[in-house]
C-alpha cells in the first residue's frame, strides 16, 4: 500500500469516474485503475461498484476513502511542519466562500492577503455551502468561510461577524421613502428570491415564511421569482419587477440610479458569519491569518465577532 495509491482511490471517490480522476492525478487511466485494482486484492475487498456511466463506493469503501483521506493529510502534515520551521504562512491556502459572500468580501480580502502576506496566496472556489462542505471533507479546499446554520460536518468553526439584512425596493416605491422596513410589511410584496441551493434563500424564508410556499394559482406564481445572483435580482428589483431581501455587505456604497436600500425595523433580522476548516488541518497559523484579515477588511455595517 502506498501513498500514491491512497491518493487515486480518493480522487476516484471525489470524481466518481475513473477518466476524471486519472486527469486530476496526471496519470493515465489504465495506470490508476491498475493501482487502484491492486489495493483492492490486497486489502481482498471491493472500494468502488463499477458500473455504468458512474462508480459508486461500498459502505467498507467509504471509511476506506475517509482513512485514505486522514494518511494523505497526515502525510502532507510533515512537509507543513518543515515549512512552518522557516515561515508558517508559506504556502498557498485553499479558501472557499459561498455566492452571497464572495463577491463582496473578496476584493478587500485579496488585496490584504497580497500586500501583508504575500508568501500565502489564496486559490478560491465560489460555490454552495453543501459543496463547499463537501470539498472541505474531500480535502479540496482547506477552509471555508460559510453562513451559519450548516450541517454539522465535525469541522472547526471561528465566528467572523454577524451580518445585518436590508430590503431592497425600486426607486419610487412606497416603501423607499420609509427609514425602517419590518419584516410583516414585506407580506404584501412580490418577492424575489435567489434559487434552491441559495442559504440566503432559506435565510429570506426565515424572515418571510410565507413565501416558502406559493399557491398554484396566477397570482401566487407572480409573487414569486428565482435569480441565479443576487446582482441579478438586484437589476431586477431596480426595473420594478418587486422586492428583496439582501446582506448589509451586498449593499453598494453608492447606491446605483432606481434602486433603494432600507433598514429592517427591531429585531433586525441578520446572519452569523464564520470560517470553518477540518480539524486535522495543521496550519494553524494560516488559518489565524485568514481571520485577522477579515477583521481588517472595511465592513460596513458589521459587527466584527472576535471571541
Amino acid at each position: 500500500m502506498t501513498l500514491t495509491e491512497l491518493r487515486y482511490i480518493v480522487a476516484v471517490a471525489r470524481e466518481r469516474h475513473f477518466g476524471r480522476a486519472a486527469e486530476a492525478c496526471h496519470v493515465s487511466q489504465p495506470t490508476l485503475s491498475v493501482a487502484v485494482k491492486k489495493l483492492e486484492d490486497e486489502l481482498d475487498l471491493k472500494i468502488f461498484e463499477r458500473g455504468g456511466s458512474e462508480v459508486s463506493v461500498t459502505p467498507l469503501g467509504e471509511e476506506i476513502v475517509r482513512q485514505a483521506q486522514s494518511v494523505i493529510e497526515q502525510a502532507n502534515a510533515i512537509k507543513e511542519i518543515a515549512k512552518r520551521g522557516k515561515d508558517p504562512l508559506a504556502g498557498a491556502l485553499r479558501l472557499g466562500l459561498i455566492y452571497t459572500i464572495a463577491p463582496y468580501l473578496l476584493p478587500e480580502l485579496v488585496r490584504h492577503i497580497i500586500e501583508h502576506h504575500p508568501q500565502m496566496p489564496l486559490m478560491l472556489q465560489e460555490n454552495f455551502t453543501v459543496r463547499l462542505l463537501e470539498m472541505l471533507r474531500t480535502g479540496e479546499l482547506d477552509c471555508a468561510i460559510l453562513a451559519e446554520p450548516f450541517p454539522d460536518a465535525g469541522l472547526a468553526v471561528a465566528p467572523l461577524y454577524d451580518e445585518p439584512f436590508m430590503v431592497a425596493v425600486p426607486q419610487h416605491h412606497a416603501l423607499a421613502q420609509l427609514r425602517e422596513v419590518s419584516a410583516e410589511a414585506l407580506k404584501a410584496e412580490t418577492m424575489l428570491l435567489l434559487g434552491n441551493g441559495h442559504c440566503f434563500r432559506d435565510h429570506v424564508l426565515e424572515v418571510c415564511p410565507e413565501f416558502a410556499r406559493f399557491s398554484s394559482d396566477a397570482e401566487g406564481i407572480r409573487k414569486s421569482f428565482e435569480g441565479s445572483s443576487l446582482e441579478t435580482i438586484k437589476h431586477m428589483v431596480a426595473a420594478g419587477m418587486g422586492v428583496t431581501v439582501v446582506p448589509q455587505l451586498s449593499v453598494p456604497r453608492d447606491a446605483p440610479e432606481h434602486l433603494r436600500f432600507v433598514p429592517f425595523s427591531a429585531p433586525v433580522p441578520s446572519r452569523r458569519v464564520v470560517l470553518a476548516w477540518r480539524r486535522s488541518f495543521t496550519r494553524y497559523e494560516a488559518i489565524a491569518a485568514l481571520r485577522n484579515a477579515v477583521h481588517a477588511c472595511a465592513l460596513p455595517g458589521i459587527q466584527l465577532v472576535r471571541a
